[in-house]
């Protein structure tokens, strides 16, 4: 007998030679030594550490070593070579010995031949064909996948830069347009790399698409992550890439979500076109029919049956427990009429009894058929709580939207250095030339202090032109009824409510306050100071908000006074404040607090007087598109031709808030979709139950000739076919739920919303998403219970038959 049986295991791996491995740690270690005394002397620890964060991912190991050695080299080489000539041969000796440690490390752990078992009576005969047809890996097919998904990247920043930019030769989309066009551009790459690398091997090539991932794909948006520490690479990285940039900005501090968040969706480009790749050419040929797949799949599933959507839409719209009590109460009482029936037919006929109690019985929903209602419930309720709520919120971001841009500009045209422009008239005369600008008004905007009697608040007062505000602002219909914007310019229009008594208060109009100081002299328009005729002068108009008008306790027709602090200079005690009585023209009412309570408005030629300003701060400037503000500002500021004028638009003065906003609309949008993912694996569950249930046609499928892929097709019918039909349900039962608060309403207090009912706002392009990312998480559950059932043997399937 031989001494080596077929059966005989294979020696495992060991070390053969002790004396060259143990020589092999100690260079390696004496090498990391050497290394790190080198380092330290050349004092570039801090930058190496830097570098090497860089070196597990793509190619950047040898580029961050070698950027960071020739650095450091350049660096001390500024100091003489006769300085850093002691670091370098440090370096290069601890280099060697770490690299010939780590080379003696790899010629000792060789694994041990193992012995030749004894050969079979199988032997020479011919392999089982998907075995000896099997290769562990494709070079093209990472080629394709690596390559893709890298100028699937590129497209996108490129396409994204040519139609957002607003410089010149580009085509200067919005923002948002820009970025859907540039983002299909880039899934279609990835999805035709997936695609075409899937068709060259003829399987999913998990391996070869997962170091296309890391090495191809990652480093684009690692690079852009890490931008923001590193300024010498936000100067030459972050100018090409501006647009990308401003994108991901938007999200506020939180940049890199955005990055991360395309490099997901183009992953996931990548992963539909390599299962549609295998799907179509599995077979052996391209084969884009699957009619006999998708009615195999909905004979299985039956997941359109009008009593299954119905069902579900019910409990959707009115909960579970009251559906499903009428569904036991109805289930109940059609038992009893069928028990009826049958035990009546059974004194007639006995066997016909007992063939409609079979068929009876059949009628019965079976565990596959009760997992696959779950199934499409669970998508629907995802889809159902996601378009609810990102409709609400939308609707809070649409409100807040229209009640900040109704009080402030889509744009402001402002000067570097000094704060004034003195042209303001032709500046504002040429940026209503520019495509794109529908209005244009002059301000000033400066801090003072507003006092009435006792009353003394804080406000930003705003000198406005009355007559170009109204194309800009919606100040002139926020003004309550019984004011107007015109007494700002007649201001002898404004009623009289009749002089309140001098309280004493601490800008008293008496000689001196409550405190005893002096108080210094008004302007000449106070009317304190009588006119040549002896009537009182006029007093100029200002508009307040209505909580500013609740906290000072006055009303239209009511004298205010504007303090300026620091406006009359400096005297022997310090600064010397400027007063100037004024009358409330009018009460405005925006809907948010910070507006109503620290706004207040004043006609520009007054504000020019007061504050002894020759021009204006800025310009205002409503556009069309408040989407596309930053580039029609980009335009403006061209036409301006640059510095020292500068442009900043809406989004950029409030970038926090509305940043936060979409930050948590889409933070919340992927805490729901967790929903989406646990029906997911109630799809997998139910997919897998298929697959047992159905092995005995699965191989008779195969035995006829039907392929691995198209057994993968007609599992993926099934799973997206729930996942369509947990979609449609979803979204009826979402816009239901949605109608029903906006036409019905969920009341709030006014007085600590600012608003009298929950809003409500649709947004089609936002509820469509939702759907496709629900089939598109079912659809993805389902590759691998395909997967699973395309490996079912005929043999094994049919071995209990």
């Amino acid at each position: 007998m031989s001494s080596a049986s077929p059966s005989a295991p294979i020696a495992g791996p060991g070390f053969r030679h002790w004396g060259v491995v143990t020589a092999g740690g100690v260079l390696v270690v004496v090498g990391a030594g050497l290394l790190a005394v080198a380092l330290s002397d050349a004092e570039a620890w801090g930058f190496f550490s830097g570098q090497l964060s860089l070196m597990s991912f793509g190619w950047g190991g040898v580029a961050a070593a070698f950027h960071a050695l020739t650095s450091a080299a350049r660096i001390h080489s500024l100091r003489g070579a006769a300085h850093f000539l002691p670091p370098l041969k440090t370096l290069g000796a601890g280099t060697a010995a770490w690299v010939a440690g780590f080379g003696l490390l790899a010629l000792g752990a060789r694994r041990p031949a193992p012995s030749a078992p004894e050969p079979s009576a199988a032997a020479g005969a011919a392999l089982y064909p998907p075995l000896a047809n099997y290769r562990d890996f494709y070079w093209s097919t990472l080629g394709a996948y690596g390559f893709g998904v890298l100028l699937a990247e590129g497209v996108f920043v490129l396409i994204q830069q040519l139609l957002a930019s607003s410089r010149p030769g580009h085509v200067g989309l919005s923002p948002l347009t820009a970025l859907g066009i540039s983002l299909t551009g880039g899934a279609l790459v990835a999805f035709a790399a997936g695609f075409l690398g899937a068709g060259r091997a003829k399987r999913l090539s998990g391996p070869e698409a997962t170091i296309a991932l890391v090495y191809f794909g990652l480093p684009l948006p690692i690079l852009l992550t890490v931008m923001g520490q590193l300024p010498d690479l936000q100067v030459s990285l972050g100018y090409r890439m501006s647009e990308a940039v401003y994108l991901a900005n938007l999200l506020g501090d939180h940049a890199a979500v955005g990055y991360w968040l395309v490099f997901f969706f183009l992953a996931v480009a990548l992963a539909l076109g390599i299962t549609s790749g295998f799907v179509a050419t599995g077979s052996g040929q391209v084969d884009f029919q699957s009619g006999f797949e998708r009615f195999v799949a909905r004979r299985h599933v039956a997941v359109f049956r009008p009593r299954l959507l119905l069902g579900g839409f019910a409990v959707l719209m009115l909960g579970i427990l009251p559906p499903l009590f009428l569904y036991a109460l109805f289930r109940a009482a059609e038992s009893a009429v069928d028990r009826t029936r049958i035990r009546e037919l059974g004194k007639k006929d006995p066997l016909l009894a007992a063939q409609a109690l079979h068929a009876a019985k059949g009628k019965e929903q079976s565990p596959t058929a009760m997992m696959t209602a779950l199934s499409v419930g669970g998508v629907g309720v995802g889809v159902m709580a996601l378009i609810i709520v990102l409709s609400v919120m939308s609707g809070f971001e649409a409100d807040l939207q229209k009640k900040i841009l109704g009080t402030n500009a889509h744009a402001m045209i402002l000067k570097y250095g000094d704060p004034t422009i003195p042209d303001y008239a032709d500046v504002q005369a040429k940026a209503l030339k520019v495509p794109g600008v529908t209005g244009a008004t002059p301000f000033i905007m400066n801090e003072v202090m507003l006092a009435s009697g006792q009353n003394v608040s804080g406000v930003l007062l705003k000198g406005i032109d009355p007559e170009t505000i109204g194309s800009v602002t919606d100040l002139p219909q926020d003004i309550q009824p019984d004011g107007s914007i015109d007494n700002l310019t007649h201001p002898e229009k404004i009623p009289e409510r009749g002089d309140s008594p001098d309280d004493g208060g601490p800008f008293s109009f008496h000689g001196k306050s409550s405190q005893g100081a002096t108080k210094p002299s008004l302007d000449k328009e106070d009317d304190l100071i009588a006119a040549p005729s002896g009537k009182p002068a006029v007093l100029p108009g200002i508009l307040v908000g209505r909580e500013l008008s609740g906290m000072l306790r006055v009303a239209v027709g009511d004298k205010l006074t504007i303090v300026a602090p620091l406006g009359g200079g400096m005297g022997p005690q310090g600064p010397i404040p400027t007063y100037k009585a004024f009358r409330v023209a009018g009460v405005f009412y925006t809907g948010m607090f910070e507006y109503d309570s620290k706004f207040a408005y004043i006609r520009l030629s007054e504000a020019q007087r007061f504050f002894k300003i020759k021009g204006a701060s800025g310009i205002e400037l409503k556009v069309a598109d408040v989407d596309d503000a930053r580039r029609i500002g980009n335009n403006v500021l061209r036409v301006l031709d640059g510095y020292p004028y500068r442009v900043r638009d809406w989004g950029e003065l409030n970038r926090n808030l509305f940043s936060a906003l979409r930050l948590e609309k889409l933070v919340m949008g992927i805490i729901l979709s967790i929903i989406v993912i646990v029906a997911a694996g109630l799809i997998v569950a139910t997919v897998i139950m298929l697959v047992l249930e159905k092995r005995k046609e699965i191989s008779v499928l195969k035995a006829l000739g039907v392929s691995d892929s198209g057994i993968v097709k007609i599992f993926l019918a099934e799973g997206l076919q729930i996942g369509i039909a947990g979609g449609l349900l979803g979204l009826f039962a979402g816009l239901g739920w949605c109608l029903f608060i906006e036409r019905v309403g969920i009341k709030l207090d006014p007085e600590v919303y600012y608003i009298p009912a929950l809003p409500v706002k649709i947004e089609p392009l936002q509820t469509a998403l939702s759907v496709l990312i629900a089939i598109l998480i079912t659809y993805l559950a389902s590759i691998y219970p395909a997967l699973k059932a395309s490996r079912v043997e005929p043999v094994e399937g049919l071995k209990a038959e």
